[in-house]
């Protein structure tokens, strides 16, 4: 238990919750400028040459942005997500001195296989594992191809493994 009130102390210590505020807000700015730049291509169309190829570029500009910048920009928030719960541990361990505590703590956490129903996307990133469960043993069989690297970059949490693995070289 101290493990654990430790993690959620080194993120309000941190500011996590400030930072992630700040990444939501950047990534929530540029799905509305992609937004901007599609429908600036579809307003005031002139006749024209030189305004038709300004209108073009923004249009071109506009489907890019609207397809891949959302799409990296959620991949970049939940990127800096997971580096913040490896954070979280270390200042775990800083502040109890006992990575074997947390390292208790994670592996009863984890070994819990009823999956909770109020949990959503929205709220996963504030629990302290990831709250969807999955089959240990297929998700291990599927990390071992490019599915299960990919499907990882979609996790508000590191796997249990990983983060184990690091409070272990703490010790």
């Amino acid at each position: 238990m101290e493990g654990v009130i430790a993690h959620e102390m080194t993120h309000i210590k941190n500011y996590d919750i400030r930072l992630m505020s700040i990444v939501s807000v950047l990534v929530g700015s540029v799905a509305l400028l992609a937004d901007w730049f599609f429908r600036i291509s579809w307003r005031g169309r002139r006749r024209d040459r030189e305004s038709g190829q300004l209108d073009a570029i923004f249009l071109v500009v506009g489907i890019i942005f609207a397809i891949l910048s959302p799409f990296i920009a959620q991949l970049i928030q939940l990127s800096i997500s997971r580096r913040r719960e490896f954070a979280a541990d270390a200042g775990s361990v800083a502040i109890t001195r006992q990575p074997s505590g947390l390292i208790s703590a994670l592996t009863k956490i984890s070994k819990d296989q009823e999956p909770l129903e109020v949990a959503n996307k929205a709220t996963a990133h504030l629990y302290i594992i990831s709250p969807f469960k999955t089959n240990s043993k297929v998700e291990s069989e599927r990390s071992r191809g490019g599915v299960g690297w990919f499907a990882g970059l979609f996790n508000t949490h590191p796997p249990i493994e990983e983060r184990v693995e690091a409070l272990d070289k703490m010790v």
